[in-house]
C-alpha cells in the first residue's frame, strides 16, 4: 500500500502530462509478457516481428520484473506534452552517479547480470548506447502509432481536467482507477506495492500520467530525487488497435449529413485538421469546413496545444452521439 499525503501547496501542484518514453518503457512489458496484456495483442504480434533482430536484452533486464525500475529510464516530462528526443536529451544528462545508483537498487537482492555491468564501470557510454536502443525501437514499433496514442492520452486528460474543475481532487481521483482511493485526511491511498510507501507530497505536486501501456495497472514513480508520478491506465485504452475510421449512426447521417456526420463520430479523441483529414480520408479543407460548421453550432469544442488546435466532442455533441446512437438489442 502507497500513502501519498497532500497538502494545500501539493494539491495546487497536481499537473497532468503525456510522456512517449513511459509508453515505450511499458509497451516493452507488453511485448515481453502478452499474456498479461491482451488488449495489446494486435500491435505485439506486429512489434515481435519487427524487432526480431534488435538486441533488447540490455532494456529487458533493467526492467526487472517485481523489482525496482530505474527511474531514469522515464524521467517526469516538464511540460504537458513531451517529445521523445527531448525526454532522451533528459535522460543522458542524468548524473553517472545516480545511474549507478539506480541501477544497484534494481538488483540489490541478486548478482547484477554482466551484461549491464557497463552502467555501474561507464554510465555515460552505457546510457548513449541505451538512447540508441530506445530510438531504433521507438521508430520500428511505436512512431507510426504515436499520434493516435497521443490523440487517446490527450482525450482522457480532457476529460480528467473537467473533472477536476467541476468537482475538485476527489471527484479527479474518484474513478482514476479501482486501486486508487481519495481519503478524507488528504491522502490518496494506492493499492499496490512500493519502495516508497509514505510519500510527503511538497512543492513539486504530483504528476499524472494516462497510459495505453499501463494498463491494467498504475505504475508509480516515488523515488527521489524525481518529481512523483502517477501512471494510470487511459480511458478507451480497449479500442485503441480497432479500426480507426468510426462508422456515424445512420440518424445522425440523416440530421447532419454523412460527411458532417463522419466528423463528429471521429471527434471521440482530441484530434487536429490534418489528423481528421487523414482518418476520414477526405482533404483537410474538407475537414476544415466540416469542423466549422460543427464548431459553430456548439456540437465540438477546440484548444490550442502549442502550434495546433485540437477538435473534440462538446458536452452537446456528445448528447447528440448518444441520443442518435441505434437502440440496443
Amino acid at each position: 500500500m502507497v500513502d501519498m499525503h497532500f497538502d494545500i501547496e501539493s494539491i495546487s501542484g497536481v499537473r497532468f502530462g503525456v510522456s512517449p518514453m513511459f509508453e515505450t518503457m511499458l509497451s516493452v512489458g507488453a511485448l515481453r509478457d502478452p499474456a498479461a496484456a491482451p488488449l495489446h495483442l494486435p500491435w505485439v504480434e506486429d512489434a515481435r516481428r519487427l524487432t526480431a533482430d534488435l538486441e533488447l536484452e540490455p532494456l529487458l533486464l533493467l526492467l526487472r520484473r517485481g523489482a525496482y525500475m530505474p527511474d531514469f529510464l522515464n524521467p517526469p516530462p516538464a511540460g504537458p506534452t513531451a517529445e521523445l528526443e527531448d525526454e532522451l536529451e533528459v535522460m543522458l544528462a542524468i548524473p553517472a552517479a545516480q545511474i549507478r545508483t539506480e541501477v544497484t537498487r534494481c538488483y540489490e537482492d541478486t548478482a547484477l547480470p554482466a551484461e549491464l555491468d557497463a552502467f555501474l564501470s561507464r554510465p555515460r557510454t552505457a546510457v548513449r548506447a541505451l538512447a540508441e536502443l530506445l530510438r531504433t525501437y521507438w521508430e520500428l514499433v511505436l512512431a507510426s502509432h504515436w499520434p493516435r496514442m497521443k490523440s487517446l492520452l490527450e482525450h482522457d486528460i480532457l476529460y480528467r481536467s473537467r473533472q477536476l474543475a467541476d468537482g475538485g481532487t476527489r471527484e479527479l481521483f474518484a474513478d482514476l482507477d479501482p486501486s486508487i482511493t481519495w481519503q478524507d485526511d488528504g491522502v490518496l491511498r494506492i493499492d499496490k506495492r512500493c519502495v516508497y510507501p509514505v510519500v510527503q507530497l511538497d512543492e513539486r505536486g504530483l504528476l499524472l500520467l494516462p497510459s495505453a501501456f499501463a494498463w491494467p495497472k498504475v505504475v508509480l514513480v516515488t523515488a527521489p530525487p524525481w518529481q512523483p508520478t502517477l501512471a494510470y491506465p487511459a480511458r478507451g485504452v480497449g479500442v485503441l488497435w480497432e479500426p480507426e475510421r468510426p462508422a456515424p449512426p445512420e440518424a445522425l447521417s440523416r440530421l447532419l449529413g454523412s460527411g458532417r456526420a463522419s466528423v463528429l463520430s471521429a471527434l471521440d479523441r482530441p484530434r487536429s485538421t490534418t489528423d481528421l483529414a487523414r482518418v476520414l480520408e477526405i482533404s483537410p479543407g474538407g475537414a476544415s469546413q466540416h469542423l466549422s460548421v460543427l464548431y459553430s453550432a456548439g456540437l465540438v469544442s477546440r484548444h490550442r496545444d502549442r502550434r495546433v488546435v485540437l477538435y473534440v466532442r462538446s458536452r452537446s455533441g456528445e448528447a447528440l452521439m448518444h441520443a442518435s446512437a441505434p437502440p440496443a438489442a
